[in-house]
Formats: C-alpha cells, structure tokens, sequence
C-alpha cells in the first residue's frame, strides 16, 4: 500500500456536507453510471446527496427484457427453428454448437444494449462489477443458457446480500462449468474452485489472508456432488459423488470443523456452514471492501484509507449480516467520496469510455421494433470493446481485468500504444462519420447536443458547460479561449460571430453555408474535447 496519497483531510466516511452542485453530481454519476447525460446530472442535482443515494440503490425498477433471436441459424446442424425471430432464446434448449455460438454473440450485443438503456440506478454499474469479480468466460462455458442465467443472476443480485450472491454463484451451471465444479467428485477431488473462492472471490491474497494449501484441498472435498443438467439448465447435488468425510479446516479459520454430511441435502448443508465459515474472517469484509473502493473510487489504498475508509466499511460489512446497500450507501455518501483528489483520478475503462459516450450525448438508436437493427448497431460496440482489451462476457482470466488488480498500473492498463490510438480513433468515427447498418445511421448529433445547453448561442458558455460536461479534470481559461476563437470563431475575435451563425440557424435552418459552418464548427468542438486527454478521465 502506498502513501503518497495527500487528501484535503484525513480520509473520512463522515457524510458529505459540501456543496450540492454540477461538478459533485457529476462526480457521483460518472462513478455510478456509465456517462451521465445532462438531464441525469439535473435531476439528481434537484434530489440533494441523501435522496440520490437512494434513487442509486434502488433495485427495484424494471429488469431489462432478455435477448432475442436476431441470427440466422440456418447453418446450423439442429438450427432453433421453434423460435421465431424477435422472440427470446434464454428459455429454448439448444445443445447445437453453431446455435449456441450465435447465442453467445446475441447475448453480448443485447448486454451492450442493456447498459446504453440503463435506468438511474447502480444496478448495471454492479453487474460488471460482479462479472469482473466473479469472473467467467462465455467461449469457456459454451452454453448460452448457462452464460445468460449467470449474468441473470449477478443483474438480479448485484445489490443484494453478498452471501447470498456467494452461495449461488458457486452453485450456478456457469460457474460450475467454467471452474470444473461439475467434474468435482469425491475419488478425484478438483480443487479448481475450492482455490478461487478463497483466493479470488471470498477472502482474496491480502496480507491478512493466511489459508493453506490444506485449506483449499479440504474446501473441494466439501465441494464434491455438484452436477449441470443442460435439459432444466440447473444445477443439482449428486450424493453418490459426494465425500461424506469430515473436513477440518486450518487454524486461519478457527481450526473449523465441518462434519461430513449424508442424504440429499448434504451438499447444501456442508456449503453454508462452509460460506459461513469463510465469510465470519475479518479479511472476507476486508477484501470485498477494498475491490468497491478500487472500483468507485480509486486504486491506491494508502495506509491512512485502509484505516479510516476500508476497516469501518468492513465493520459495516459485518454488522449488516453482508449486505451489499449499507456498504455502497455509507461510501457513495462519504466525504472521502467527494474529496477533489479522488475527481477525475480514474482512466474510463473502455465500457466507461464508449457506453458513456452513447450516454453523453444521447445517441439515437432504432425504435424497439427495429431489433436486428439495433442488435447490428449494438455489435459494433462489441467490437471496438474487444478490441481495447475489455471483451464483455470474456475477461481474460478468472481474476478479471488487470485494471482493477494488477498493481502498481491498474486502470493504466486501458492505455498503451495499441489502445490509445483506437479510443481516439473510435470516439472521431462516431462524433464525424457515424456508423450505419441497415440504413440506421448511429452518429452523434451535435445540433442536438449543444441545444441541451443553457445558451448555445453565447461561445464561451457553451464551451464552458460542454467542458464541465465532458472532461474529467478541468481545462484552463486560456485553454477555453483558444478553443474558442479557433473553432467556433473560425480565427475571428469577436464573440458575435458566433452568436449570429447560431442564431442564423435557428432561424434559417435551410442556409446551406451558415447551416454547414455551425454544424461542421460544433462536430470540429465535440471532437476537439473527446480528443483530449482529460476525456478519458472519470
């Protein structure tokens, strides 16, 4: 942990009493959200920070409907013909590799589409976070069924109790396959799982983490008997498979006893005394705490947060029997939350960056009905996601993305000199040339961008709000008026030359030259900012 950290004052979980305005709405938005359009940042700035908080947590809006048939699997060998086009697949059995395959893309681009609709609450923010924590892999699982119903349930349980979430995950078919549960037999214990629940999900490989090797042998003996039924896409305990033994635990968890079980429910038995077991160490809290704060606020744990910031949050944790609202609601609240040091410190990860862009600017896409349109536009940013090295659905190992573990890099990982030239590059496509598929054009539409701002009229207002809006970090005045005069000004100095062109337009839309100067002037000034370093902050 280092301490090089200097904050305005000693890290405190203290509620927030500052200033209730853009810049820390923003703040909590940018964190909260994946990009906030301005008419989020109005309507929490009306709520004050309590009433927002729990608009955040609020897991009770409407779930987002669950992926369709919008691929052709004619080729297929058993193609699913029983589902007619528009209509969802994540309830038709299909054992078909090529189906399954086509499945698999659906769910990704429906994925991307869930988070560009995204209600106001932190719901889609922690389902990535749980897929990166808990991590799979849809190539690996292969079932679509099974990739669905685990990314179901995090959705579903993403702010909900923690041992709970623990408990069906590691009973999911996903998981189950994906960790070899299913192959976890009592002649030939698989200590695949029993390893990564303790050393990535559940207690971690802090410097309070002091399980043995023995420990992660005895948890797969615990483990053994779980099975996947592709037919009810469920899993189911299979006692012959199981080892009955006792299993003793090491002196890190309290030299723990857990009698070995016989009958049907022996495996659920032996499962939550296990789960209880792991979770009743101080570093299960400890663990999970400091993966939030990395997440919402910043990578590096000094000394002073572990202190102040993670041991109560912890205690928290604890007291509130895992779960996961006292925890988030405690730190989203925090002065330490709202500190100037921790604005602007994080690098957008590349779903922050090209989702929040959608988001920013309010991206048209195709009405409902027009799904494989939408389902093609959506797969665009699966794409470009792949290629910036955050592929949804497929991290690259069980630990997640490098950018919320690897130390010292973290978030720095997103960028390197293959990845920033393609942000940069992406991020113009959309602002200029825009991206079409079946004759649905998906650009930015910066008329209508710079109409959501007070006076788009007045140059230096609208820079100033657009910069506010965009940028992570601000940019100086001198800055700003350079901006000014070379872009909107076209060299010129005077303000009213500007002024005029945008009221031209309002007036006289159809003036081709003043249209195409305002227009070709406001797609030069959104490039402009996305282009900037200080975009790529949060």
């Amino acid at each position: 942990m280092s301490s090089t950290r200097k904050f305005m004052a000693t890290p405190s979980l203290s509620p927030y009493t500052g200033p209730w305005n853009k810049t820390v709405v923003r703040h909590l938005l940018r964190r909260t959200l994946f990009g906030a359009k301005r008419s989020d940042i109005s309507f929490f700035q009306s709520l004050g920070l309590s009433r927002s908080i729990s608009q955040l947590l609020d897991d009770s809006l409407p779930l987002p409907l669950p992926p369709v048939k919008e691929y052709n699997s004619s080729s297929a060998a058993v193609p699913d013909t029983t589902i007619l086009a528009g209509e969802t697949w994540v309830n038709n059995v299909n054992n078909d590799g090529t189906v399954a395959s086509l499945r698999r893309a659906s769910f990704k681009k429906w994925w991307i589409g869930a988070m560009i609709q995204q209600d106001r609450s932190l719901r889609e923010k922690m389902t990535l976070f749980w897929h990166n924590h808990f991590s799979t892999e849809t190539n690996d699982v292969g079932n679509a069924q099974y990739v669905y119903k685990h990314h179901d349930l995090l959705r579903k349980q993403a702010l909900g109790n923690f041992k709970q979430l623990l408990k069906a995950v590691t009973l999911d078919p996903a998981m189950l396959v994906y960790l070899n549960g299913q192959n976890n037999i009592k002649t030939a214990p698989d200590e695949n799982y029993a390893r990564e629940i303790q050393e990535l999900f559940a207690i971690g490989k802090g410097p309070g983490a002091k399980f043995t090797e023995e420990d992660v042998k005895t948890a797969a003996k615990l483990l053994t008997g779980w099975r996947n039924n592709a037919n009810t896409v469920s899993s189911y305990f299979d006692v012959t498979r199981h080892d009955t033994n006792n299993k003793q635990f090491s002196s890190f968890y309290g030299n723990k006893l857990i009698a070995g079980k016989t009958g049907a429910t022996a495996g659920d038995l032996e499962l939550n005394e296990f789960l209880d077991m792991l979770l009743s160490t101080d570093e299960a809290a400890l663990f999970l705490c400091r993966r939030l704060y990395v997440w919402f606020v910043y990578y590096q744990i000094t000394p002073e947060v572990e202190a102040n910031i993670i041991v109560p949050l912890a205690a928290t944790m604890r007291s509130s029997n895992y779960e996961i609202k006292p925890v988030l609601q405690k730190l989203l609240s925090s002065e330490h939350f709202f500190d100037s040091m921790n604005m602007g410190c994080q690098i957008k990860s590349p779903v922050d960056m090209l989702v929040g862009m959608m988001r920013e600017f309010e991206v048209k896409f195709a009405t409902a009905d027009q799904y494989a349109t939408n389902y093609g536009l959506w797969n665009l940013h699966v794409s470009y996601l792949n290629n910036l090295q955050q592929n949804i659905g497929d991290p690259p190992d069980v630990s997640g993305w490098k950018a919320y573990y690897q130390e010292p890099g973290f978030y720095e990982y997103w960028i390197n000199t293959d990845t920033l030239p393609k942000r940069i590059q992406y991020l113009d496509y959309l602002v200029t040339t825009g991206y079409t598929f079946n004759a649905f054009k998906m650009v930015v539409d910066t008329i209508a961008y710079a109409k959501t701002f007070s006076t788009p009229g007045d140059p230096n207002l609208l820079i100033d709000e657009m910069a506010e809006h965009l940028l992570g970090v601000t940019i100086s005045a001198t800055h700003k008026a350079q901006l000014k005069r070379d872009i909107l000004l076209s060299g010129q100095n005077q303000d009213y030359y500007w002024t005029n062109a945008w009221d031209t337009y309002l007036l006289s839309p159809a003036n081709t030259a003043n249209t195409k100067y305002v227009t070709t002037a406001l797609v030069n000034l959104v490039k402009y900012f996305v282009d900037l370093p200080e975009y790529q902050l949060c």
